[in-house]
């Protein structure tokens, strides 16, 4: 069997240096205007209710609680968003100033499409539905490879560092893992911890015969091709981790932004410490020689079909996850801020699915398809809601079932491929970047009109 370069990085990935990979040779693509840019994506593991993370609270509101039934909140609870006709669920008010900043949009019914679909396209066309819908692995695999109806093997955020610009230290930046949406066709991300350090497996401060062992090998001097390649991966890897390591144990004035707003303490929840640590590479952008961030963030536990909710709905297992999510994105952008740096970075939602509109007798929610999200930027038209909220009819001509399993309005590219081009994805490169961009390029589709 012929090994192929990434084929040598693929085997690297099980050795302690996989954490950092080097990068291979990519081609080159010019920004839009030289400015500095930054994309967050922040991955809700499990299918985050939407539904009750954006609510109506105009005439609309009556029909969402009659249907919602069991995981319904009070409209006196809600977090207004002023000059809307929605709300935040009332655990996330940490994100408040930032919507009346101008700097936070809500975009509605945002899934999983290969076509635009009505119920009774959906209903008479199987080969325009996406595949596997409502399962958990194949709907993360259709946010983060963009292709509904096909495997996906390769990530947007992968493809767009395939077409970037080569730097010593990727710009593609995991801190939730080696998802598919870092992995590219020809280039490989940085993963870093959201606690620690990298480290070498195996190898120990001080010298051994097994450092020596580590050392030479990653050296390669003499022992062929295959072994040249390897260490040259190696010892990038090394490097890398090295220079990521400085970063994440240096003091940085960011750190002082990640406090609980109401009691003054640091925030510990793991999606607090990934956005921090995002905070501290974009610090670092200068040394690290990027003009260019692209960073993959993750928050479990959003797979509630039951005890979403308590007795007072709003509290309960969502209410906690939404609010660690809340104050972590008000932190980073308040860090952003600080640095002068809000217009240049955007924050973003994605989930596997939306949650069911009714609520089960556990007080639960089931699986779904649409749902709504948040995007934060310094850069954004301000105040804005994009997209149409479904009708709460359960059964109606937005429900495929009887239970509020709602057809998105908004394709992922829609929303996907205007960060994308608010990031400096060229217009050449938008059809590998997102594989189905054709389908939503026409009969007046295109991509959300989020920024200024």
């Amino acid at each position: 069997m012929k090994l192929t370069r990434r084929d040598f990085a693929t085997l690297i990935a099980g050795t302690g240096a996989a954490a950092a990979l080097g990068q291979l040779a990519r081609t080159a693509s010019a920004a839009p205007n030289g400015s500095y840019r930054a994309m967050v994506g922040v991955f809700l593991f499990g299918g985050n209710d939407g539904w009750n993370m954006v609510v109506p609270t105009d005439s609309r509101y009556s029909g969402y609680a009659s249907s919602r039934g069991t995981v319904a909140l009070a409209q006196n609870r809600l977090t207004a968003l002023d000059g809307s006709a929605y709300a935040l669920h009332p655990a996330m008010s940490a994100l408040n100033s930032i919507w009346a900043e101008g700097a936070m949009n809500v975009v509605l019914n945002a899934g999983t499409l290969y076509a635009p679909l009505t119920k009774s396209l959906y209903q008479s066309r199987s080969d325009l539905r996406p595949i596997n819908l409502q399962s958990h692995s194949d709907e993360q695999a259709h946010w983060q490879g963009l292709r509904a109806r096909s495997d996906n093997v390769d990530g947007f955020m992968g493809r767009i560092a395939d077409r970037a610009s080569q730097t010593a230290t990727p710009a593609l930046i995991s801190l939730g893992g080696s998802n598919l949406a870092v992995i590219g066709q020809r280039s490989s991300p940085l993963i870093l911890p959201s606690t620690g350090t990298l480290s070498r497996t195996g190898y120990t401060a001080g010298t051994s015969a097994k450092n020596s062992a580590i050392d030479a090998f990653a050296s390669a001097a003499g022992m062929g091709t295959i072994a040249d390649v390897t260490a040259h991966q190696i010892t990038s890897a090394y490097t890398q981790a090295t220079t990521a390591n400085t970063i994440l144990t240096a003091s940085s004035s960011v750190d002082a932004f990640f406090i609980n707003p109401t009691t003054g303490a640091a925030l510990t929840s793991d999606v607090s410490r990934q956005l921090l640590r995002v905070a501290r590479l974009i610090e670092a952008r200068s040394s690290l020689g990027h003009n260019r961030q692209t960073f993959f963030v993750t928050q479990g536990g959003y797979d509630n079909h039951s005890a979403q909710v308590n007795t007072d709905t709003s509290t309960g297992t969502h209410a906690t996850l939404l609010g660690d999510l809340a104050m972590a994105l008000a932190a980073f952008y308040k860090a952003m801020k600080s640095m002068g740096m809000s217009e240049n970075v955007t924050a973003f939602t994605m989930s596997d699915f939306g949650r069911t509109f009714r609520g089960n007798a556990q007080m639960g929610t089931d699986h779904a398809w649409g749902s709504n999200h948040l995007v934060i930027s310094g850069n954004l038209r301000p105040k804005l809601t994009h997209g149409i909220y479904p009708s709460t009819v359960l059964g109606g001509n937005d429900d495929v079932s009887s239970e509020g399993r709602f057809i998105p309005t908004i394709s992922q590219e829609e929303y996907l491929g205007a960060i994308a081009k608010w990031h400096g994805v060229v217009d050449s490169d938008l059809s590998y970047v997102l594989p189905n961009w054709s389908a939503w390029t026409s009969n007046g589709r295109g991509p959300l009109g989020l920024f200024a």
